[in-house]
């Protein structure tokens, strides 16, 4: 595990945040009509056709791939530049996840957090939540990195 990590970045991300992407995988391969109805909170019902099948199912699957980076990358890493560079890319692809979301509900059902199904609380809540992790490790505001092993900073 990436013991270079600070207490809580450590916990969101080694363990919360591959634990809730395989949520994601086997509530998809589960509940594929549900899973891809529910992207959208209180929306009418949209047929479930054979692409809106393969997509659900696809897009679980990226939440199964992302649960299986973050465990190659922080179980079997040491070296801070190669956790920061992981964390900085989860962080943008946070920001692309969450404007997604943004843009196909619209600003209405944004923001109207009392209308927020699960999904909708895993797509904009804890994404919110782990790009501000990310960000406050990344600025060193929830600890510092601390060394481990043999590891040997460049010039």
């Amino acid at each position: 595990m990436s013991a270079t990590l600070p207490f809580f970045p450590r916990l969101v991300f080694t363990f919360l945040e591959p634990l809730a992407c395989i949520g994601g995988y086997i509530t998809s391969v589960r509940n594929t009509a549900s899973f891809a109805a529910d992207q959208v909170p209180s929306s009418s019902p949209t047929p479930f056709t054979s692409t809106t099948q393969i997509l659900a199912l696809q897009l679980g699957n990226c939440y199964g791939l992302l649960a299986l980076i973050a465990i190659g990358v922080l179980y079997s890493t040491n070296e801070p530049k190669v956790v920061r560079n992981y964390l900085i890319a989860c962080a943008i692809a946070d920001v692309g996840h969450i404007w997604v979301t943004y843009n196909v509900l619209g600003f209405a059902k944004f923001v109207d957090v009392k209308g927020w199904n699960s999904l909708a609380w895993g797509n904009i809540g804890f994404t919110l939540f782990l790009f501000v992790t990310r960000v406050g490790y990344l600025a060193g505001v929830l600890g510092r990195d601390r060394v481990v092993g043999n590891v040997k900073k460049r010039a």
